[in-house]
């Protein structure tokens, strides 16, 4: 590529910025959180005194963070060109759907509970329950923890989800919250919507020990969805099928009831991504790579690194397609348009298995 059109290259993306710009004034009533597509170049990123921020490395690595290509000269890497493509398919699903994705111009302290800040290291993670958000909140005890812990899995599960264990964006004020959206490198991680259901599913409803969920979701779901069910379904509900979970979600009483359950709500209702522009996306697929790369751009990658181990229980693909045989075409094309944005958001194709209307 020659120089000439990398300054092109970078013409552009300076005018969609200074365009984002524009718009997102028109957007501010109470908070702005429109956050506009950076300039690699630019010096506003603010960084830890001595050292590169995250924000730096990943939008204007050091020349280690690159590979020399043939001919000689230096391109970004294939990761760093794989999460701009991750990007810009966010960005472009909020624009065509712009109707459906913003709904709400404005968020409340309330939508950034799911924002876990990391002071240290300038990190904002937006966890994403079914998708390694345990594996990654005991990853947020040990970098913020300031020495107190050093090996994640040495971290009960239970702890991980204390929510005085980690500092959230919605506990700070408002200039607070802006600085650190403009400032911080902001990432989540996301999974193939139906597969994440159903782990959250099986997880909630087939588990024994799972009672709470058994008797604030499972005897609702066949109050409303059973027919001739026994009282003992009914005070317990615990038996709770996929089919009665399938339609208690596309049930418009119950979207006008209340939020879904953070297990199985949208990733664009949890984290936001049409108001807050996050600089990395990962996935569950590569989750390995991807969390790795978090924290080599946080500067810890030599010494801390992604928990692994083989989950036996783990929901597949495989499985997945096995639950949604008993689902009617019709329920399956009403669940679709349910996650329809996070399958176009973050890249899933529609599932080969589902037979929709």
């Amino acid at each position: 590529m020659k120089p000439a059109l990398l300054e092109v290259m970078r013409m552009n993306r300076i005018c969609r910025m200074v365009l984002a710009t524009c718009l997102g004034s028109f957007i501010l009533v109470i908070f702005y959180f429109q956050i506009m597509r950076r300039n690699p170049f630019g010096v506003d990123i603010c960084c830890r005194k001595g050292s590169r921020s995250p924000l730096q490395e990943l939008y204007n690595p050091t020349q280690r963070s690159l590979e020399r290509v043939s001919p000689p000269w230096l391109e970004l890497s294939n990761t760093a060109v794989l999460h701009q493509m991750r990007r810009d398919q966010v960005t472009d699903t909020c624009r065509a759907n712009s109707a459906m994705s913003r709904k709400r111009r404005v968020l409340t302290p309330n939508d950034l509970k799911h924002l876990v800040v990391d002071e240290d290291h300038e990190l904002i993670y937006c966890y994403v329950p079914k998708v390694a958000c345990t594996n990654w909140k005991r990853l947020m005890m040990v970098l913020t923890g300031r020495g107190k812990y050093s090996d994640p899995m040495e971290i009960p599960a239970n702890e991980a989800h204390v929510s005085a264990n980690l500092k959230t964006l919605n506990q700070y004020s408002i200039p607070e919250i802006n600085h650190r959206l403009k400032s911080y490198m902001k990432f989540l991680f996301v999974r193939e919507p139906f597969e994440r259901l159903v782990s959250a599913y099986r997880n909630k409803f087939t588990q024994k020990y799972n009672t709470s969920f058994h008797k604030r979701y499972g005897t609702k779901i066949i109050k409303r969805q059973r027919k001739n069910a026994t009282q003992e379904a009914l005070r317990k509900g615990d038996d709770v099928k996929f089919e009665e979970f399938v339609a208690y979600l596309i049930d418009p009483h119950t979207q006008r009831e209340e939020p879904f359950n953070e297990h199985w709500q949208t990733v664009y209702s949890l984290c936001h991504p049409c108001h807050i522009h996050y600089d990395l996306v990962g996935k569950y697929e590569t989750l390995e790579e991807d969390s790795n790369y978090v924290l080599q751009l946080a500067g810890v990658g030599s010494y801390l690194k992604f928990p692994t181990y083989a989950k036996s229980t783990r929901t597949t693909d495989e499985m997945t397609t096995e639950f949604f045989q008993n689902i009617s075409s019709e329920h399956q094309t009403q669940l679709y348009e349910v996650y329809k944005l996070d399958f176009l958001m973050f890249n899933y194709s529609v599932p080969s298995y589902l037979k929709l209307e």
